[in-house]
């Protein structure tokens, strides 16, 4: 199993780029090792939230697929280190899983499968969420129940914005994986503990052989394209 450590580089790029939603990538999408479909928030927000559904199988030649929600990224913790929390649907060329990954300043990214089989069609309600009146913590809520103890980010405390996206990797080979998955009821927390508002889109991720489609004012689908 390969970490999805790099998955969320895409987050560096919400925080330094000021390119309009729309904007995607010219590269074919078995031109880069990590493609993307999805949405980061136009404001920052204490947490994100949506139910996750893939269409189909994934077709994976090499590397993985994935739908997530998150909160942080490459060097966006404490003194520029490195500090995410992401949960979604992983696909890989023998199997789908519900997981998380955490990446705490100073130690290595850690993926964890909460459920080790997803199958086409079944829907899960996946959540990263600020902790009430404990700035600085989060938690992993699947179908509204939490499966990780109070995880501490330091510095994160109203400063990120979520992202919803699905994304593949090569593993290395110029190769393009395929997928679909849908985002639906997409909601970012307005406050710590909740506040949930329908998830207000800023930059678009759509990089060449990917497809983002908008179904409803809070539901996309992303999509292979080829």
């Amino acid at each position: 199993m390969r970490l999805l450590a790099a998955a969320t580089a895409v987050l560096a790029l919400v925080a330094s780029s000021a390119s309009p939603a729309g904007a995607g990538s010219a590269a074919s999408c078995g031109d880069r090792a990590y493609t993307y479909a999805g949405y980061a928030a136009s404001g920052r927000a204490h947490g994100a939230s949506a139910v996750l559904t893939p269409l189909a199988a994934p077709a994976v030649a090499n590397g993985h697929v994935a739908a997530w929600v998150g909160v942080g990224g490459p060097g966006q913790g404490p003194k520029g280190a490195d500090e995410w929390l992401q949960v979604g649907i992983s696909g890989f060329s023998d199997h789908s899983a519900l997981y998380y990954e955490l990446a705490e300043p100073g130690a290595a990214p850690r993926y964890v499968e909460v459920l080790p089989a997803v199958a086409p069609g079944e829907s899960h309600r996946v959540t990263v969420l600020e902790m009430q009146r404990q700035p600085n913590w989060w938690r992993v809520f699947v179908d509204h129940r939490p499966v990780t103890d109070p995880i501490h980010l330091p510095a994160s405390h109203g400063r990120w914005h979520p992202i919803a996206t699905a994304e593949s990797w090569n593993g290395g080979t110029p190769s393009c994986n395929s997928f679909a998955y849908r985002f639906g009821r997409v909601r970012s927390a307005s406050a710590a503990g909740g506040g949930w508002k329908r998830f207000s889109t800023g930059y678009r991720f759509q990089d060449r052989g990917y497809r983002v489609i908008r179904v409803a004012r809070a539901s996309f689908i992303a999509r292979t394209d080829f």
